[in-house]
C-alpha cells in the first residue's frame, strides 16, 4: 500500500536499482539569490538536507567573494557543518587559492567548473577553454596529492554548456567529448555534464553519453546536471538512467540557475526527481516528506514559494 504523499512504485526494465543524488541547492541554488542568505540559515539548510537522507550535499564555493558575494562566507559556513556524519560535503574551487582555502578547513571533496564552449568560458572565467583547463591542471594535481587524514581528496569536474550555449547555439557532441576527456586526463574522478540553459532533449543526451563511451569514458564516471528551462529535465534524466548513469544532480526546491547565462532557469528540483525515482522503484535513501518540508522552510526564508511541482503538490495536501 502506498503511503500518503508517495508515488506507487512500478519498476521499469533497464534502470539502475539505486541512484546517488548530488544535491546542489546550498551552493548552485543559493549563489543565484539576489539577497545574501545568512550563514546560520545556510548551515541549517545543509543539516536539514542531510537529515532528509541525501548523502552528497554540495556545501559552498571558495570562489573570490567579488564574483559570488552570496557565498562569501565559505570560511564561516564550512566549520558549522563539521558535526554532519556520513555525508559528503563537496565544495567548488576555481583555482589554487580556492583549493588552499578549502583544504585548510578540511574539505575532502572539491569541484572545478569548466566550459564546453569558448563564449561561456570567456563570460564565466575570462579565459579560453584551453586556458581554463591549464588553470585547473595544478588545482587537480595538488588536490590529488594532498595529504589524506582519512581518505584522498575526490575531484569532480563540472562541464557547463554541454548541449547548448546562449551565444553559440547547439554545441557539437565531439566538442563536449574533447573537454570531458581533458578533464579526466587532468585527474578528475567524475564528470558532471551540465545542460546550463536547459535545451537538451533525450536523444541528444543519449548521443552524448554514447559518444563519451565510444571515446573511452565509462558511464560510472559520469553524472548529469539538467536545468528545466523547457520542461525537459526529468525526460533527460530518464534517458541518462536508461543509459546506466547513476549520479544525478538536483537542487532542493528547484533553486538556482546560472548568473552568467540569463536564459538559464532553475535546476531540476530534487523533490521532482525523487518522486520519479521512487515511482520507478529506484532507491535513493531520501525521505521525500522531510525533503519537502526542508524546501518549504527554505522558501519561507527566501520569501517566495518553491518552483518545484512536487513541493507545491505535497505541501498543498498537508495544508
Amino acid at each position: 500500500m502506498t503511503a500518503p504523499g508517495l508515488p506507487m512504485a512500478v519498476p521499469a526494465d533497464g534502470l539502475p536499482p539505486r541512484v546517488r543524488i548530488h544535491e546542489v541547492g546550498a551552493r548552485d541554488g543559493l549563489q543565484n539569490e539576489k539577497a545574501t542568505v545568512p550563514t546560520e540559515v545556510k548551515a541549517e539548510f545543509v543539516h536539514r538536507l542531510a537529515d532528509a537522507g541525501l548523502t552528497t550535499v554540495e556545501a559552498t564555493s571558495f570562489v573570490h567573494p567579488k564574483w559570488v558575494p552570496q557565498l562569501a562566507d565559505a570560511e564561516q559556513l564550512f566549520p558549522l557543518l563539521g558535526d554532519i556524519e556520513g555525508v559528503h560535503l563537496p565544495v567548488l574551487v576555481p583555482n589554487e587559492r580556492g583549493l588552499d582555502r578549502a583544504l585548510a578547513l578540511g574539505a575532502r571533496r572539491v569541484a572545478v567548473f569548466a566550459s564546453a564552449t569558448e563564449s561561456f568560458a570567456k563570460a564565466n572565467l575570462n579565459r579560453t577553454v584551453d586556458e581554463a583547463l591549464a588553470m585547473f591542471e595544478p588545482v587537480v594535481a595538488r588536490a590529488k596529492a594532498a595529504p589524506a587524514a582519512h581518505d584522498r581528496v575526490h575531484v569532480r569536474g563540472y562541464l557547463s554548456m554541454c548541449f547548448g550555449d546562449p551565444w553559440e547555439g547547439p554545441v557539437p557532441v565531439a566538442q563536449v567529448v574533447r573537454v570531458c576527456k581533458a578533464l579526466l586526463d587532468l585527474g578528475c574522478d567524475e564528470l558532471s555534464l551540465g545542460d546550463t540553459i536547459g535545451v537538451a532533449t533525450p536523444g541528444h543526451v543519449r548521443a552524448l553519453l554514447t559518444a563519451l563511451n565510444e571515446q573511452g569514458v565509462p558511464t560510472d564516471r559520469i553524472g548529469v546536471h539538467f536545468h528545466d528551462t523547457y520542461g525537459q529535465a526529468l525526460a533527460n534524466t530518464l534517458a541518462a538512467l536508461q543509459h546506466g548513469v547513476t549520479t544525478v544532480d538536483a537542487s532542493a526546491g528547484g533553486l538556482g540557475g546560472c548568473p552568467y547565462a540569463k536564459s538559464a532557469t532553475g535546476n531540476l528540483a530534487t523533490e521532482d526527481l525523487v518522486w520519479m525515482l521512487h515511482g520507478l522503484g529506484i532507491e535513493t535513501g531520501v525521505d521525500l516528506g522531510r525533503l519537502t518540508a526542508t524546501s518549504v522552510w527554505m522558501a519561507t526564508q527566501l520569501g517566495r514559494p518553491s518552483p518545484s511541482r512536487t513541493v507545491r503538490a505535497l505541501s498543498h495536501k498537508e495544508s
